[in-house]
């Protein structure tokens, strides 16, 4: 079974997407929308936090929390605006996988922000060449009639990325609509928190940095494949999931929670996986394994989510399938232990 796509499970125009508690109320709901015209008489009018936020990580939260400040004190609605898929996919359609929160994700986490309003709007070569005028009269006056729009400081957009803050600023006195920058969030140094630095941390096997920077525990996620089951044999049954568009963080053994969705909820399980090759038994494709502790029952099909806590160990090639169920149950041992101081 593929991975989700994109727009799986999001539907297309303005489609609720509800959050409920254990209880069964509701907390918020969110309307996502995959264009910007016409749209409902509700859906304008927002405070706007506009960006890509891949990752959503710290630096992102906080610009879109002023826009929520500013939402709150207008009585306006809450929304963010970002571009699928990423411009650098569409630039750079040869660069190795980059994501850190591919849409569906992305969504979770904005949602998670209190956001009443996501636009992700379709991004290609054409809506490119649109310049940085055109897309502030046609789309964010025009289409969204925003009342404020809060970016990052670094944020450009339009042809020949002329759109900056500075333009930003400018052309929103002129056209009714105020505009905060927000400065660079470090992470308590001197360093400025970004999805590269998020991305460095990654490849280099320092996943507790890389959460640092995210604000929680870097996730991927996807269905739950068939494999080649000889954990199973072993004792040590995995939920296999194939990386997709998604970074490829350093290959070795990781702890990680598993979370298996399952309707509204996500039921958590502490674990150890292995993302790799398989080298030892000949494998060749790239693919995320991930045993879950005291769990028993069938997991193909199921969507899970698969948070990596500590890096344990590279990926090797070891002398013999013996020599590797060894390592194996040591690698689960460590975790274990791992899992227990936290």
């Amino acid at each position: 079974m593929d991975w989700l796509e994109v727009a799986n499970g999001l539907g297309g125009s303005g489609q609720w997407l509800d959050r409920t508690a254990a209880s069964g109320y509701l907390l918020w709901a969110m309307r996502l929308f995959r264009h910007h015209a016409p749209l409902p008489a509700d859906a304008t009018g927002a405070v706007l936090a506009l960006g890509n936020f891949d990752g959503v990580h710290r630096g992102h939260q906080t610009v879109i929390a002023a826009a929520g400040r500013i939402a709150r004190s207008l009585g306006s609605p809450l929304g963010v605006l970002t571009f699928e898929p990423h411009p650098r996919q569409v630039f750079r359609p040869d660069d190795a996988p980059f994501r850190l929160t591919p849409l569906r994700v992305k969504t979770r986490e904005i949602e998670a922000l209190g956001a009443d309003l996501l636009f992700s709007l379709h991004f290609d070569k054409e809506f490119s060449a649109r310049t940085a005028e055109n897309f502030v009269d046609e789309i964010l006056v025009g289409a969204l009639g925003v009342r404020h729009v809060v970016v990052g400081y670094d944020f450009v957009f339009g042809r020949g990325r002329a759109g900056t803050v500075d333009f930003l600023k400018d052309i929103g006195a002129r056209r009714g609509f105020g505009v905060d920058i927000v400065a660079p969030v470090d992470d308590g140094g001197a360093d400025v928190i970004s999805s590269t630095r998020i991305r460095e941390h990654l490849v280099a096997g320092r996943p507790a940095d890389a959460a640092r920077l995210l604000g929680r525990a870097w996730e991927i996620d996807g269905r739950v494949e068939h494999g080649d089951a000889r954990g199973r044999t072993i004792g040590f049954p995995t939920a296999n999931v194939m990386l997709a568009d998604y970074l490829r963080p350093a290959a070795g053994v990781y702890a990680v929670r598993v979370g298996i969705e399952r309707g509204s909820q996500t039921e958590w399980h502490d674990g150890v996986a292995n993302i790799g090759t398989r080298p030892t038994v000949g494998g060749t494709d790239l693919r995320l394994e991930a045993h879950l502790f005291d769990f028993s029952g069938d997991l193909y099909g199921a969507h899970v989510r698969v948070a990596l806590l500590d890096f344990l160990r590279p990926e090797r090639k070891f002398a013999s399938f013996d020599e590797l169920k060894q390592q194996i149950a040591a690698d689960a041992v460590e975790a274990r232990a791992l899992h227990a101081r936290r």
